[in-house]
């Protein structure tokens, strides 16, 4: 198979705090996680080959962005108003390919860091929101 169609994706928000999981409404992007990992230089003056080297250091859970279409009425897009402004963690979820035999879902503790709207002259009004990841991100088999 040359590649596997991303319609259907979904981002939920725990809506209660409990694991009660609520999907965003009018998505139309989603990308992330984006992880990363340092590299820890550790050249000296014997390494061999006169090449740099280097260990394994802190990993980053990254960041998860979305694209709304955004609707100022909608519950969903107020609740990431509401996440924006509080202190607390939240937690997160994206659901790949939902009802397939193939689901996955990241599971991931998140806070907004980047909350934008756009409202131009000739398309439809938009939503950006990123979501900075605090510690892991789990990928799980979830069908």
């Amino acid at each position: 198979m040359a590649g596997i169609d991303a319609f259907g994706t979904q981002f939920l928000r725990d809506s209660t705090g409990s694991g009660s999981f609520v999907a965003i409404a009018n998505v139309s992007d989603i990308g992330g996680p984006e992880r990363s990992r340092e590299a820890i230089e550790v050249t000296a003056h014997d390494s061999p080959n006169k090449y740099r080297e280097f260990i394994k250091g802190l990993k980053d859970g990254g960041e998860v962005t979305l694209t709304l279409n955004y609707d100022p009425g909608s519950s969903t897009h107020a609740d990431l108003d509401d996440d924006f402004e509080e202190d607390a963690l939240r937690d997160y979820q994206v659901v790949l390919l939902p009802g397939d035999a193939d689901e996955h879902t990241w599971d991931f503790a998140a806070l907004i860091t980047g909350l934008g709207d756009a409202f131009p002259i000739d398309d439809k009004m938009e939503r950006e929101a990123t979501f900075k990841i605090s510690g892991k991100p789990t990928l799980t088999a979830t069908a």
